[in-house]
């Protein structure tokens, strides 16, 4: 549950910015292509872009003939490893397309004259974010929220991959299937229905 809630608040943290200038700073010519370009990582596999991450997340001589590491660990000299925080990363890539179409297609359906008017009223960004775009944007952040958070509260595949030791509930119940123990599978597959 605890990396899934750091997805979904990775996603909606990057999601917010992204989703208001694609709506309403770009120009309405690139519109499109940005929302395209939202959307292309989706068009490529997951389990190549889970191999990409590990290449990058890669601590010793993995993926280099040379032995220097990943890609992070021989351009910066530092990387994060496979765990938690890998995990994390790689999960918040995979599933923000599912935060941003959601929050860009509430900020587009926003007027534009409420936010002229807020300038007008001395309503500072901030301020008019609050009270103004917030407000009208939760059912967008809701939606994008359960997306990301069910997608990262399920996955089984990653944490084999970057995960290192970390595990989800779904490799758990694999785990216990092979054990096999299906009572204790059954048991734990009752916990993400609760949750979500």
């Amino acid at each position: 549950v605890g990396v899934a809630l750091a997805v979904t608040l990775l996603c909606l943290a990057i999601a917010l910015p992204m989703a208001f200038y694609i709506a309403k700073v770009a120009k309405p010519w690139a519109r499109r292509g940005l929302v395209v370009a939202v959307l292309l990582p989706l068009w490529g596999g997951y389990l190549v872009k889970g191999y990409a991450w590990r290449a990058m997340f890669s601590p010793g001589s993995e993926f280099s003939a040379s032995g220097g590491g990943g890609v992070l660990d021989s351009t910066i000299g530092w990387t994060p490893g496979f765990g938690q925080t890998a995990l994390v990363i790689t999960l918040a890539y995979q599933w923000l397309p599912y935060m941003v179409l959601p929050i860009y297609a509430g900020l587009d359906r926003l007027p534009a004259s409420l936010l002229d008017a807020s300038a007008d009223l001395g309503g500072r960004p901030l301020r008019t974010f609050r009270s103004i775009i917030t407000p009208m944007i939760i059912p967008s952040i809701a939606a994008g929220s359960i997306f990301t958070f069910s997608l990262s509260l399920g996955d089984y595949i990653m944490p084999n991959i970057v995960g290192g030791t970390t595990q989800l509930i779904g490799n758990l119940i694999a785990r216990t299937l092979l054990a096999p123990n299906q009572p204790l599978a059954a048991a734990f597959t009752l916990w993400p229905i609760i949750i979500i």
